[in-house]
């Protein structure tokens, strides 16, 4: 289970919310069916919570073995406060569980350390590469200077480490199947050939959408599964 130690993180400020205490209140007294369903709606209307409220989803999920939502929930809460505690705990659900693509590298969190910083920096390097090419403009218009060979080189060269940031830090989308007996379609078609029968809980790369589809990889071979069978994750 998911140890309450975690649950002794800093909260963030939230208004007084009457659901959200009466939802606490339920989760303390081990009822969680009925927190679990409070807390949901807070999250889907949008109301202010802490990242801690996740957590208790993710919990009252794993104590009615639902951890496919478990895992779920936990992403949610991974991708606001990234850590390998988190991580180590959705690999060992995912590994008990016989659930495929949940094999995280280090890469993979060091991606998502960095995301929540990932478009600031992006937009500062791209406001700096702006102001650099407007001095040389500016420069050139006034002296009828071409900047020297060494600018020339160094502002390509910072042009070309944006390229990288951006493509380094991409962060491709990710879902996970949401039930059992989902088809995976060689094309995005009912009639298409059928590929495999799945299970839920795998975690499988978004590649793109067609309509009602998702398109995606599985064992190695392009696929389709309907979008009303995946739980895309932030």
């Amino acid at each position: 289970m998911i140890l309450f130690s975690v649950f002794a993180q800093p909260v963030q400020a939230q208004e007084n919310n009457p659901v959200l205490k009466k939802a606490d209140s339920l989760f303390r007294e081990h009822q969680y069916s009925q927190s679990f369903a409070l807390y949901k709606k807070i999250l889907e209307k949008e109301e202010k919570y802490s990242p801690q409220m996740l957590l208790k989803m993710a919990y009252a999920q794993e104590a009615q073995q639902n951890y496919t939502a478990t895992i779920y929930y936990l992403h949610l809460y991974y991708d606001k406060r990234p850590s390998r505690a988190v991580l180590k705990k959705m690999e060992d659900l995912a590994q008990r569980q016989q659930y495929l693509g949940y094999e995280y590298s280090d890469l993979e969190f060091l991606q998502t350390q960095m995301q929540k910083y990932y478009y600031p920096i992006l937009q500062g390097m791209l406001m700096l590469a702006v102001v650099i090419l407007t001095i040389m403009f500016f420069i050139y218009r006034q002296k009828k200077i071409l900047p020297g060979r060494t600018e020339q080189v160094l502002f390509l060269g910072y042009l070309l480490f944006i390229g990288f940031y951006i493509n380094f830090f991409s962060f491709g989308r990710k879902g996970i199947i949401r039930q059992n007996d989902v088809a995976i379609m060689a094309a995005p078609a009912a009639g298409a050939r059928w590929l495999a029968t799945a299970t839920q809980g795998h975690r499988i790369n978004l590649k793109g959408e067609r309509d009602i589809w998702y398109e995606t990889e599985w064992n190695g071979q392009r696929a389709f599964i309907r979008k009303k069978n995946v739980l895309e994750l932030p």
